[in-house]
């Protein structure tokens, strides 16, 4: 038997959880805030949230700074040691900078406020979800009850389910919404050093000679003066390869103290370190169907170029709280539609790219040397900036706005015809106007 029934159930209570929670409540839901772990915890991360989560943030009344430093400009260190600085524009709808913000306390807070506009905190890990019907015999989704069963016997009944719960989301699964064949996964692990870093830096890496290592590596400003360095590897459909990201990071540690960036790194085996998956690029998922929404890292959030995923966490979890406030009916037509609109065009191209780059490391290689090259990245570096961190959108007309847009165009044209492109073709064609099948 349900022993207790809501509106929705936000399973997991991430920033993308927290976030849709706090909106529903806000708006009328009763809302169940379930997550298998008490706050505060912690979670691999770089721990920067970028602008466009700042402005979700400050939309909402709450205020980042005071969970974390401004960060301004990124840093790019190409293959060869080369450094380009990448800078931090305003935007007409989001401020020029970012802040970085330790999971353990951001998460705890952003969960605090979800409590505190009325959201029900339920604990317990998920043992299983019923997700009924997916149309209950309504094409617009209009099923029965979905029950969210949890260890120890408690079972919790909602009308839509929110699937907060990260990259292998037992929601996704049981809902039918990710084809594994097509999901591009990765691996990250983060450990705390005792160094000070002003900039936050994203490090191309090449193990051998050029042949970049397939993923990314990272060094920003961490709490307590200390940093936050890590590496994650990208893996395509393969997670076997996931326990490469692990064994390398003391000799991407290694790479940051001969690089400068560092002093003394230590073996990777320091304060706070913690692996964690990475679905990005919204390939092989299905975002909503029937009353099931998939936000944040569950719904493949994640930026494939540089792995930023807390702003689109924070942004899905507020897209997803409003279609389902606008009516539950058709609640995951609305959510696909806008995420159609915010993120398909750079997501399709970008996810190819990273699927391209990945498999070839020479190639990858040679492209780290040349964008990060004086005579190429300088004349560059605005435009890469705002298409990198997935803010073209909401920029100003300038120089940098239109080499972003040209970046955008070119990458359209080049991988309309790779496996990606068709999958994108085929799970959100055109004549849905952005809706998946």
């Amino acid at each position: 038997m349900v022993q207790e029934h809501f509106d929705v159930a936000v399973v997991g209570s991430g920033p993308a959880g927290a976030v849709a929670a706090l909106v529903l409540a806000r708006g009328g839901a009763r809302v169940a805030l379930v997550d298998k772990a008490t706050f505060p915890r912690d979670k691999a991360c770089g721990d920067a949230v970028g602008p466009r989560g700042v402005a979700v943030l400050h939309d909402l009344g709450l205020a980042p700074e005071r969970k974390g430093a401004p960060l301004g400009d990124m840093v790019v260190v190409g293959p060869s040691g080369r450094r380009l600085r990448l800078p931090c524009f305003e935007g007409i709808d989001y401020p020029g900078y970012g802040v970085a913000a330790p999971r353990q306390g951001f998460d705890a807070w952003l969960t605090a406020a979800a409590l505190e506009a009325g959201a029900c905190p339920v604990t317990g890990r998920v043992a299983h979800i019923g997700v009924g019907d997916a149309n209950g015999g309504d094409p617009d989704g209009a099923a029965g009850a979905h029950v969210v069963e949890l260890d120890g016997g408690r079972r919790v009944g909602a009308d839509v389910v929110i699937g907060a719960d990260g990259a292998t989301s037992r929601v996704g699964e049981a809902a039918g919404l990710v084809d594994a064949r097509h999901v591009l996964w990765g691996f990250a692990v983060r450990v705390y050093l005792d160094e000070a870093v002003t900039l936050p830096h994203i490090v191309l890496w090449e193990r051998e000679p050029r042949r970049v290592f397939p993923g990314y590596g990272w060094l920003f400003p961490g709490p307590d003066g200390r940093a936050n360095a890590g590496l994650g590897i990208g893996t395509l459909s393969d997670r076997r390869a996931g326990a490469g990201a692990v064994r390398l990071l003391p000799a991407f540690l290694e790479h940051l103290r001969r690089t400068g960036l560092v002093e003394q790194p230590g073996d990777g085996s320091g304060p706070g370190r913690l692996g964690g998956w990475l679905k990005m690029g919204m390939v092989g998922t299905t975002p909503a169907a029937g009353r099931v929404l998939l936000v944040g890292d569950a719904a493949g959030l994640v930026n494939p170029l540089q792995g930023e995923g807390i702003a689109h966490a924070m942004t899905s979890g507020r897209l997803a709280a409003e279609a389902v406030l606008a009516g539950p009916g058709r609640a995951a037509a609305r959510y696909r539609a806008t995420l159609a609109q915010d993120h398909l065009d750079y997501h399709r191209v970008a996810s190819a790219a990273h699927g391209a780059l990945v498999g070839r490391p020479a190639v990858a290689a040679v492209v780290g040397r040349l964008l990060t090259h004086p005579l190429v990245g300088r004349p560059l570096a605005g435009g890469w900036s705002i298409f990198w961190n997935e803010l073209l959108d909401g920029t100003p007309p300038g120089a940098p706005r239109t080499v972003a847009a040209a970046a955008s165009a070119i990458g359209r044209s080049v991988t309309r015809r790779t496996a990606t492109g068709r999958w994108f073709d085929d799970v959100w064609p055109s004549s849905q106007n952005g809706v998946p099948r």
